[in-house]
């Protein structure tokens, strides 16, 4: 059983940062990409920021410049670090992270509330 365990978020003023963080637990070979989505109220899930074990990254086009995503594979972690943050950003971010047990699935954490006020 592999379990995402999601930390952070929280309530900040507009042009604030949080971070949040995502830890994963259980039996597995290896995790492949990670990434964190958002889900606002009356709207689709959507991705906000990959990364591969690699390394390499990529953004939604309404957080490049804002949002940073970072792993430590050693710690089955992905960060997600949010800077100049706006009322939009408000919303429940979803850890996801692709692992490799008997074949490759998808895993999602619980979500954690991120609430920016204008």
């Amino acid at each position: 059983q592999v379990r995402l365990v999601e930390s952070g978020g929280g309530l900040v003023q507009a042009g604030g940062s949080l971070s949040v963080s995502c830890s994963a637990s259980g039996v597995f070979f290896s995790i492949n990409a990670m990434a964190w989505y958002r889900q606002a109220p009356g709207k689709q899930r959507e991705l906000v920021a990959a990364i591969t074990s690699g390394g390499r990254t990529n953004y939604a086009d309404s957080v490049k410049g804002r949002f940073t995503i970072s792993r430590d594979n050693a710690k089955n972690t992905v960060y997600l670090q949010m800077n100049s943050l706006k009322p939009e950003d408000t919303a429940v971010y979803y850890c996801n992270a692709q692992v490799l047990t008997l074949g490759e699935y998808d895993y999602w954490g619980q979500g954690t509330q991120v609430t920016v006020s204008s």
